[in-house]
């Protein structure tokens, strides 16, 4: 987990050194070291405000709302109860109105990240499956991929969104930044993150058949509510909900939901006893 989170802080100072040196090569070519400089430092300027406020805006583009308390205590005490035992702090907690079961972390780390949950998921799933879903997620927290997640999305979201605006260019645009962004993605999230998140959690919650139960209910529940969002989104959530063609292909970042369900199975094979009081 140290070597992990090690790992996607590495990849964040490089991306930001690659941004500065992008913007501070375009700026030499057009006036120079002086427009090199305003050029990176603008850089250097976005890549800080992405930082800060990029977990915000996923939140907002996503439909989530701020929790309040009196909504559900029990998933408070939930998610300060896993924490706890995660090691990180208690992340801020937000609510989407939406009948699909889901749920995703953003942030930068195990000290500041922030958890939304769907109304669709809170209903869905009994509680030793609901801690599991929390736990997993809180893994992401603790190893730091939540940092490279965001940025990865947030990248990859603009990228598609922007070929919106082209109008009757619009295909074309896709056609050209849609690669981009899914390179992006793939070139910043490995699908082992997702294993590894699977086996903390597992461990967290004393058994893995919680989130082998989830998997396979949020797998299904794909099948029966209908779901629309931006195909980038995809690495934040527990399982793939989108169809395995199109633009959405291209952004699959998830191993196979049998091998995973197998891997939680092979964990504790002997006892499958959940406690769903």
């Amino acid at each position: 987990m140290r070597r992990a989170a090690a790992l996607n802080v590495l990849k964040t100072w490089l991306l930001f050194a690659i941004m500065a040196a992008l913007a501070g090569s375009f700026g030499w070519l057009l006036g120079g070291f002086r427009t090199a400089s305003i050029f990176g430092f603008c850089a250097v300027l976005a890549g800080l405000a992405v930082y800060a406020y990029a977990d915000r805006a996923l939140m907002g583009m996503l439909g989530a709302r701020e929790y309040a308390l009196a909504e559900d205590p029990l998933l408070d005490s939930t998610v300060a109860r896993l924490a706890a035992k995660a090691g990180v702090a208690k992340p801020k907690l937000y609510v989407i109105a939406d009948g699909f079961p889901r749920a995703f972390c953003a942030g930068r780390g195990p000290r500041s990240s922030s958890l939304a949950v769907s109304t669709g998921l809170l209903g869905a799933l009994p509680p030793a499956e609901l801690d599991a879903v929390v736990a997993h997620e809180l893994a992401h927290v603790r190893s730091r991929d939540v940092l490279v997640q965001t940025f990865a999305v947030s990248f990859a979201v603009t990228l598609v969104e922007l070929s919106r605006i082209g109008g009757w260019l619009e295909r074309t645009l896709l056609f050209v930044l849609a690669p981009v962004a899914s390179a992006f993605v793939h070139l910043l999230l490995s699908p082992r993150r997702e294993l590894a998140a699977d086996a903390f959690a597992a461990r967290v919650c004393g058994t893995p058949h919680g989130l082998a139960d989830a998997l396979l209910r949020l797998d299904r529940a794909g099948e029966l509510v209908s779901f629309q969002a931006s195909a980038a989104t995809e690495p934040l959530y527990l399982v793939n909900p989108f169809e395995h063609e199109g633009i959405a292909r291209m952004f699959v970042t998830h191993p196979p939901l049998q091998e995973r369900v197998v891997r939680l199975r092979a964990l504790d094979p002997t006892s499958r006893e959940l406690n769903v009081a």
